[in-house]
């Protein structure tokens, strides 16, 4: 690694684990939106910045996300990394057991994901959602397995809430293990998660780990109220666009253009606006950025270590007023109540 890497490293929850701030994940990216080869080319960019965590999830294109990130790593140093995947979603044929915390699940899925990354261990194996049809004991259990066994060295969960975070990290507890983290959903648009997710977290000694911090590009300000997205922009990409429709609408887009001066007089992007913001939550460990070409990486890395005065982030919540989602409600509902597949 060079000596003049800009990326800082932050301790994940009370663990000794230390993980890159800035986090390469490849949701919507790697085995869909761009060639393999231009993935490769991400990852390399994102080493050579300095990352050294990288996010994906087993259910991202039914497996190719971790294979395609496997072969990117391929040949680095395994002990130089933080590799981070999940379970939850269903993947393979998607039978009733394909999906879910259950033990078969866990057990299977932490193999397959073994297989397709190339790697004999992942540092930190994360609970997808919360699985309303499993006891939790049961998933409990198979998480300590998972780590006695070397498949993984940490477990965290994402998008649960605070109440399920206490009852996971005491079961946890009693079983000989910690949940050190939690991923989210964080952006200056999307803060659901500070008025209890984030206390319980500090509490338990849990970090997140966050996604989205551009709100799918729309901090970057490309999109402009009353104009068609930009050609092949997320937002025409239909594995995307869903996700998109409550920051889409003109009075987002407005309110998002009015963040321009304060990057503008802090001398960097919006999107390195957008990054540096979530990073000044003192719980937030890393946030994820993902990437469709590699001089993205770099713009995204450079966000480390920003620091935004009081005087300007009071700027920011006096734009965006009137459309930050916090309703912390939202988090309970990103879970399934039933078993999907």
């Amino acid at each position: 690694m060079p000596d003049d890497v800009p990326v800082r490293f932050r301790h994940l929850g009370r663990s000794g684990l230390k993980i890159s701030e800035i986090a390469y994940g490849n949701w919507l990216t790697h085995g869909s939106q761009v060639d393999d080869g231009v993935a490769a080319a991400c990852v390399r960019a994102a080493l050579d910045a300095g990352i050294t965590t990288f996010d994906t999830a087993d259910v991202y294109v039914d497996g190719a996300a971790e294979a395609v990130l496997g072969a990117a790593l391929a040949g680095e140093r395994r002990e130089s990394l933080e590799i981070c995947t999940k379970v939850f979603y269903p993947t393979g044929p998607k039978g009733p057991n394909d999906t879910g915390l259950s033990r078969k699940h866990i057990m299977e899925s932490i193999d397959a994901s073994l297989r397709r990354l190339r790697t004999d261990y992942v540092d930190l194996y994360q609970a997808h959602r919360y699985d309303h049809t499993t006891p939790l004991e049961e998933t409990m259990r198979a998480f300590a397995d998972v780590v006695r066994a070397g498949k993984a060295l940490y477990v965290g969960v994402s998008e649960w809430t605070a109440d399920q975070l206490r009852a996971g990290h005491a079961l946890a507890s009693e079983m000989g293990f910690s949940l050190v983290s939690n991923q989210p959903e964080y952006s200056m648009l999307q803060r659901v998660i500070e008025a209890e997710v984030v206390p319980a977290a500090r509490d338990l000694g849990m970090s997140q780990i966050v996604f989205s911090p551009i709100a799918q590009g729309v901090l970057t300000g490309k999109y402009m109220p009353g104009q068609l997205p930009p050609a092949g922009s997320r937002a025409t990409d239909p594995a995307g666009s869903g996700f998109m429709a409550n920051v889409m609408r003109d009075e987002v887009l407005t309110a998002v253009q009015g963040l321009r001066p304060v990057a503008d007089e802090l001398g960097i992007t919006m999107a390195q606006l957008a990054i540096a913001w979530v990073l000044t939550n003192d719980n937030v460990a890393a946030a994820i950025v993902g990437a469709s070409r590699p001089e993205q990486v770099a713009e995204n890395v450079a966000a480390s270590g920003v620091q935004i005065p009081p005087e300007l982030l009071a700027r920011i919540d006096e734009a965006l007023s009137g459309v930050v989602l916090t309703d912390p409600t939202v988090t309970a509902r990103r879970s399934p109540a039933q078993r999907l597949g």
